[in-house]
């Protein structure tokens, strides 16, 4: 499998990424984001960091970079893009995913270990796992506050979009 790792200035996980695609057997090619094609690839992984320091919007100015036009018509055409932790907010500001990421609720930088029941076990990404399955897995985020309106959680429901969801260490939705 051929996968694009799209590293900005700031991007701080983009080698451990690369290192762990590598392990599974992924040909890992990286994307410099002034560059403006994937080339031959079959998923494309936006991975977290500070791009650009992140002084206004986190992802804001990387969403502006010209690798962001090859990934969108990637997407569009179906191509799985997976955006981590920073990467997902980049996602978020170029429009390739609704909804926005807000400030953590106290303003505060958030580092814990959370719960997540896995939804959708039948993706690229989340094959390995299986449906209702509970994952422990650290967060660390100023501003990784999900936020979309009924309409848009509603229709991201309905497409099947939702893979992970928040839950206790027992896998119950609270």
């Amino acid at each position: 499998m051929n996968l694009s790792i799209v590293r900005f200035p700031g991007s701080n996980c983009d080698d451990d990424t690369r290192y762990a695609l590598a392990r599974l057997g992924a040909n890992v090619r990286m994307v410099w984001h002034l560059e403006e094609r994937l080339g031959e690839t079959d998923a494309v992984v936006i991975p977290g960091g500070f791009s650009y320091g992140d002084y206004l919007r986190s992802g804001a100015v990387a969403a502006l970079s010209p690798i962001m036009s090859a990934v969108g018509a990637f997407a569009e055409r179906g191509g799985p893009v997976l955006g981590i932790c920073n990467g997902f907010q980049i996602l978020t500001e170029a429009g390739l995913l609704p909804g926005a990421l807000t400030r953590n609720p106290a303003l505060h930088f958030v580092c814990k270990r959370v719960y997540l029941r896995v939804e959708r076990a039948d993706t690229l990404f989340t094959r390995k796992y299986e449906d209702s399955q509970v994952l422990s897995v650290p967060v660390a985020h100023n501003e990784g506050r999900y936020y979309a309106d009924m309409d848009t959680l509603a229709r991201l429901e309905s497409e099947r979009r939702v893979v992970f969801r928040y839950c206790t260490p027992e896998g119950e939705i609270d």
